[in-house]
């Protein structure tokens, strides 16, 4: 899935990873809301089911770091996850970005991200977390159930590792669109580039997201070849920003969308 606003102009996208999560706390409306002030052309974000099945926005499967508490994400309810405070370790983390009003940051669900960007341009990247595939069967179900009661179809790009999500995300729902998410671990592997790819098919994913050790040009050339357009992840360096009009990347996460707005 491409987005239609893309222009040789804007090219690369810039997308806000976690929001704008380098002065913020990251999967937060505050970030988010950073990120869009800054200008971005979409977020990224992550999410995970709670006890009873709602998605919530958070990468982590506990809150040990970003909650500064004991528990996993899936053992609580969306009201209990709804009251953790994800703000004070930012302002401790990052004393320069502090702001007394990240305090009052709690943990979203993914309903509320969708409400905050109703009314925005801006694509809407979602990257499933979750360790098993039953758990993420579920988790595809819910989101896709999300993206159709917004009518987020043209601005919603849903990403996963587990590429038996994004396969079960398309059987729900074909006209979401969807990435495959590739670390960059995937090259100590023979042939990498081409299983890379034979995977993304199989899936069917509409999008390609690379680690940026795997931003290589032959991989690239065959991606473009395949008909498929290249999200490279995380960049905070400016010069990423002409790198990527050379090798004709589709768009840029970074967690410091400003930075490569302004460079671009």
């Amino acid at each position: 899935m491409t987005n239609t606003h893309q222009t040789p102009d804007t090219r690369p996208l810039i997308i806000g990873h976690r929001g704008a999560s380098a002065i913020a706390p990251e999967n937060t409306l505050a970030a988010f809301k950073q990120a869009l002030s800054a200008g971005v052309d979409g977020i990224e974000l992550d999410v995970r089911l709670s006890r009873e099945g709602v998605p919530v926005v958070i990468h982590d499967a506990t809150l040990r770091r970003t909650g500064l508490s004991s528990g996993a994400v899936r053992q609580l309810g969306s009201k209990q996850l709804a009251q953790i405070d994800v703000g004070t370790w930012f302002n401790r983390a990052h004393p320069k970005f502090a702001r007394d009003e990240y305090l009052e940051e709690r943990i979203p669900t993914l309903a509320q991200v969708f409400d905050l960007m109703r009314n925005q341009p801006a694509i809407i990247y979602v990257e499933m977390k979750g360790e098993h595939d039953d758990a993420t069967s579920e988790l595809a179900h819910s989101v896709a159930k999300l993206v159709k009661s917004f009518n987020l179809y043209d601005r919603v790009v849903v990403i996963s590792f587990n590429l038996t999500a994004i396969a079960t995300l398309k059987k729900f729902d074909s006209l979401i669109g969807a990435g495959a998410l590739f670390g960059s671990t995937q090259i100590t592997s023979r042939n990498w580039r081409e299983k890379i790819l034979a995977a993304t098919a199989d899936c069917g994913a509409n999008e390609l997201l690379l680690h940026r050790l795997l931003a290589r040009r032959k991989l690239l050339e065959k991606a473009h070849d395949a008909g498929l357009p290249v999200v490279v992840w995380t960049v905070d360096v400016a010069d990423w920003v002409e790198r990527a009009r050379l090798l004709k990347l589709h768009a840029l996460m970074t967690n410091h969308p400003a930075k490569l707005l302004a460079a671009r």
